[in-house]
């Protein structure tokens, strides 16, 4: 089962006065890594929010957006600054004094003119906070490994089709290669044919020999054999409920290397031709891999 690295989820919950809003955004990384973007009064539960999102997410870089808002009574606090405001009322009165002015000093004129009143920091109770925080967090993970899980659907689709036909594949390089001690008589028949225009004979027992030989170092049946076993391995792998993302990716290294080595060894033309293809796929299905989990 793959899961895609790339997904978004919003979640919002009201208990009593106190309402939440989550958003979740994820994005391809090597590790885990987890960014919090939360109110500066709820900063002492940072290591409970990301110990939560670690315990249902391995990997992938996590973007968290928290807003919390408290209209109950005890979530606002003023403080006044009174020896200001009355130096500042005296500075007034004597404005008013000395100019004559017969008008009264309202309120709205000494809280307009200075900064005598300002919010203060309560106390936040983060027991009873925990609870509609951690229920609004777990809604919107949830949504993001079920986003993830469908993306993930369309990447096991995609990578089973060319899994397909890289096995596909490896059936037609097998039988081209069969067939190798043959061609590679024919082979030396006609460039000696070429060479010496069909005016020396050479010994067939000879150019058995040679042609054995090529063969023998041509032959790729151990990698036919690992790769085919390898797809196999994937194929296993990605059934698997654990993040697998690394592991398929080292298997999309082996088999590289493999098809590399046949590519080598063999100088077939219709087998180099089949393994161009191959590679073509695999490197579909690495850039595949890189999104997932």
């Amino acid at each position: 089962m793959l899961k895609s690295m790339t997904a978004y989820a919003k979640s919002e919950k009201t208990q009593e006065k106190l309402t939440v809003l989550i958003e979740i955004r994820s994005y391809n990384s090597r590790y885990l890594d987890i960014a919090l973007r939360i109110p500066h009064g709820y900063l002492a539960l940072e290591e409970k929010i990301k110990t939560l999102i670690a315990g249902k997410v391995s990997r992938g870089r996590i973007e968290v957006n928290l807003q919390v808002r408290d209209d109950s009574d005890e979530a606002y606090a003023f403080e006044i600054n009174i020896p200001k405001a009355r130096a500042y009322y005296d500075s007034l009165v004597q404005l008013k004094d000395k100019f004559n002015i017969n008008s009264e000093i309202s309120m709205d004129l000494l809280v307009s003119g200075g900064a005598f009143i300002k919010p203060v920091e309560t106390g936040l109770d983060m027991k009873s906070c925990w609870p509609v925080l951690k229920n609004c967090i777990d809604d919107a993970i949830t949504s993001l490994i079920s986003m993830r899980k469908q993306e993930g659907d369309f990447l096991e689709a995609d990578i089973f089709s060319r899994l397909n036909r890289i096995e596909e594949c490896i059936d037609r390089i097998q039988k081209e290669s069969n067939d190798l001690l043959s061609h590679y008589q024919q082979r030396l028949k006609d460039r000696i044919a070429a060479l010496t225009r069909g005016i020396i004979e050479i010994d067939p027992d000879r150019i058995a020999q040679e042609a054995a030989f090529l063969a023998d170092r041509s032959d790729i049946s151990e990698e036919i054999v690992r790769a085919a076993s390898h797809i196999k391995h994937f194929r296993t792998i990605m059934k698997s409920s654990e993040p697998v993302g690394r592991k398929l990716n080292f298997l999309v290294q082996e088999l590289n290397r493999e098809f590399n080595t046949m590519g080598s060894k063999t100088n077939h033309s219709n087998v180099s031709h089949i393994i161009v293809e191959v590679k073509s796929d695999l490197e579909k299905i690495r850039e595949q891999l890189q999104n997932v989990e």
